[in-house]
């Protein structure tokens, strides 16, 4: 099982933070050890201090060894670059100082071996297990050598069995020091770990309430708001940052919250917080159990909850229509073939003939509302392609006038010479712009007069390509504009209120926007914003990583 690189940093991370605060340690301690051999080096001569059979080398080496201790500490930032190296080079200094001074200042080797002990454990903790035990083995035979060495002038069991003893202590301090040091790294890289998810989740908390249609606010007792994410901002009327008062911003909100404070009882009518902005109902909630210092506020857009009302109502009215609409097919298929072949009677007068082909026309109109429903319910899955949609304006205009007469009418197709790519589900394209071109046929024309109607493919001064019917028509009033891709609204009283918006669905359904622009000097222009295919191949390396 892999290890995560979070964790793998985390370790790396606690790894050089102990091996800094141990490698100061390790090398003040050695400093302040040579500070000793120094001091005992350079004695007074009226102390009673241990004498020394060779003052002048004891002087030396006892400088010599401050001066390597001064150089290991002035490099220890430096060294924790390579703490293995740097702690295997120090205490090999370590052991043969200790020995010298043995050597030199024979009566304090007891005080000598103890201080050996404190380097060898601190190189422990930041040595791996063999090294340790390596080092302590070789102080404990530097130890002993040095005792055989002094009993071939002068015997002394005693002393083979101090030095026996101090090195025992040093393989113990090596292995308790070793596994201690083991422990604290985990510890720390533990807690580095848990530092690192605490404040990763901190950020996806944050980012998820700062992104959540429910606007979120924290009221303190004095009724000033510590912090409130982006749909609250929106939702109170975009108050400056230095704005923090609740009673000024939203007075209802903050009489609503005294109420609540006083009585628990909570208001759930809707209200506006500022002009211009949609209805909310607040609801109010403790930050912590009988705590009214800090309450947060959520404000629930009841637009929200009318669209989604309105998405499971056309989802239920969708599937409910489809099912009685494969019910009314049959029997208004088998109207329509007898009223044909009725028209083909040759005893019918005028007005049965008229009767007839009135039949016929609403049969017409009811298979229309039928495959609108139909389509309605299906919403099938789009199969995107790169397309020229220059060239493709051409071919649907010439595919439209071969399968419908269009008499004095006219419909064109305009686009220049450069391709305009787009990326969009060919059939589903073609039902909008035919479902378009026929509105605007219909619809935009002037009274006594051909409708004249342009397709246009060209690119936006962004590069979005762009779809354009175009008409010159007498235009849709600004009201009814603002309504007119709502399910079912309809000006026409034949009309079934889905064409368009069922034309927005597709659209959206192949990342393309579908919006309704005026036209200057009269006219309509249905503008349809598509995906160039650069924006399709940048975003599918992120689709495959997610």
């Amino acid at each position: 099982m892999s290890t995560p690189a979070s964790t793998i940093a985390a370790q790396t991370r606690a790894n050089q933070t102990t091996a800094r605060h141990e490698l100061f340690f390790f090398n003040y301690f050695r400093l302040g050890q040579a500070a000793v051999y120094t001091a005992l080096a350079f004695r007074p001569e009226h102390l009673n201090w241990p004498a020394l059979p060779e003052p002048v080398i004891a002087r030396v080496f006892a400088l010599a060894y401050l001066l390597a201790a001064l150089v290991m500490v002035a490099r220890t930032r430096r060294s924790l670059q390579r703490p293995v190296l740097i702690v295997s080079i120090g205490l090999t200094l370590d052991v043969a100082a200790a020995l010298m001074a043995l050597v030199l200042m024979h009566d304090v080797r007891m005080g000598v071996a103890m201080m050996l002990a404190v380097n060898i454990a601190t190189g422990a903790l930041l040595l791996p297990f063999r090294l340790s035990m390596f080092f302590a083995a070789l102080a404990t035979l530097g130890m002993l050598g040095h005792s055989v060495f002094d009993l071939t002038t002068d015997p002394s069991d005693r002393e083979l069995a101090e030095y026996g003893l101090f090195g025992a202590a040093y393989f113990a301090c090596a292995s308790l020091c070793y596994v201690l040091g083991r422990n604290i790294r985990a510890s720390e890289a533990l807690a580095e770990q848990r530092g690192i998810d605490l404040a990763n989740l901190s950020q996806v908390n944050e980012l998820i309430i700062r992104r959540m249609k429910t606007g979120v606010l924290l009221v303190d007792e004095g009724n000033r708001i510590h912090q409130l994410n982006e749909s609250a901002w929106m939702l109170m009327g975009n108050p400056s940052a230095d704005q923090r008062d609740l009673g000024s911003l939203a007075p209802e909100l903050s009489r609503r919250l005294y109420h609540w404070r006083a009585s628990g009882k909570l208001d759930e009518s809707a209200t506006m917080l500022a002009d211009g902005t949609p209805e909310v109902v607040p609801r109010f909630t403790r930050l912590a159990p009988n705590d009214d210092s800090h309450v947060l506020i959520f404000l629930d857009d009841t637009s929200l909850v009318s669209r989604r009302a309105e998405e499971l109502t056309l989802s239920s009215l969708g599937r409910l229509s489809a099912s009685i609409a494969h019910e009314i097919r049959n029997p208004l298929a088998a109207i329509h073939y007898s009223a044909q072949l009725l028209a083909e009677s040759t005893d019918m007068n005028d007005t049965d003939l008229r009767m007839v082909e009135i039949i016929n026309n609403h049969c017409s109109r009811l298979n229309e509302i039928i495959e609108n429903i139909l389509q309605l319910s299906r919403r099938e899955r789009s199969r995107p392609e790169t397309l020229d949609l220059g060239q493709w304006v051409h071919h649907f205009v010439t595919e439209y006038r071969q399968g419908n007469d269009l008499g004095s009418d006219i419909l064109r197709a305009v686009s220049g010479s450069e391709p305009v790519a787009a990326v969009a589900d060919p059939q589903h394209l073609q039902q909008v712009i035919w479902n378009l071109v026929q509105n605007a046929l219909r619809y935009g024309r002037l009274p006594g007069e051909p409708a004249r109607v342009m397709l246009v493919a060209r690119h936006s001064e962004a590069g979005i390509p762009i779809l354009e019917v175009i008409d010159r028509g007498p235009g849709i009033p600004p009201k009814v504009a603002a309504q007119i891709f709502e399910p079912f609204f309809t000006t026409h009283e034949y009309g079934t209120g889905l064409g368009l918006y069922l034309a927005r669905q597709m659209a959206e359904a192949n990342q393309a926007a579908l919006e309704y622009v005026r036209v200057a000097g009269g006219g309509s222009c249905f503008r349809i914003s598509l995906t160039p295919p650069a924006l399709t191949a940048a975003a599918a390396p992120v689709a495959a990583r997610a």
